[in-house]
């Protein structure tokens, strides 16, 4: 089983850039994993951001992302990460790293593993 924990987060002015990372224990990635970060907005479910398949680096984001944050993994330290460029008061939301096994998804519910979540505020 694998734990995850995320750093980075913090408060910041619109424009701004932030990294976060998101640490694994317990066990490694391995070849099946994609590593996702979501993020969940005050009174909002969470929503996808982007995710990296492990080994082969394949990336996926959503929309509203593509352009201003980057997710790239360090495997000698089985971390990965988010670049978070120009950001704004519409980025502001608790960010949490997931992992799942099953193939590439955009839904929460199909990631069993998460962290406990970094808080980002983006003011304007």
């Amino acid at each position: 089983q694998v734990q995850l924990v995320e750093s980075g987060g913090g408060l910041v002015q619109a424009g701004d850039s932030l990294r976060l990372t998101c640490a694994a224990s317990g066990r490694t990635f391995t070849d099946n994993d994609y590593v996702a970060w979501f993020r969940r907005a005050p009174g909002k479910d969470p929503k996808f951001v982007t995710a990296i398949h492990w080994t082969s680096d394949t990336t996926a984001a959503a929309d509203f992302v593509k352009g201003r944050f980057t997710i790239s993994g360090d495997k000698t330290k089985t971390t990965v990460y988010l670049q978070m460029n120009n950001l704004t008061p519409e980025d502001t939301a608790v960010y949490y790293c997931a992992v799942a096994s099953s193939g590439l998804s955009t839904k929460p519910e199909d990631y069993p593993y998460w962290g406990q979540g970094t808080q980002v505020a983006v003011s304007s």
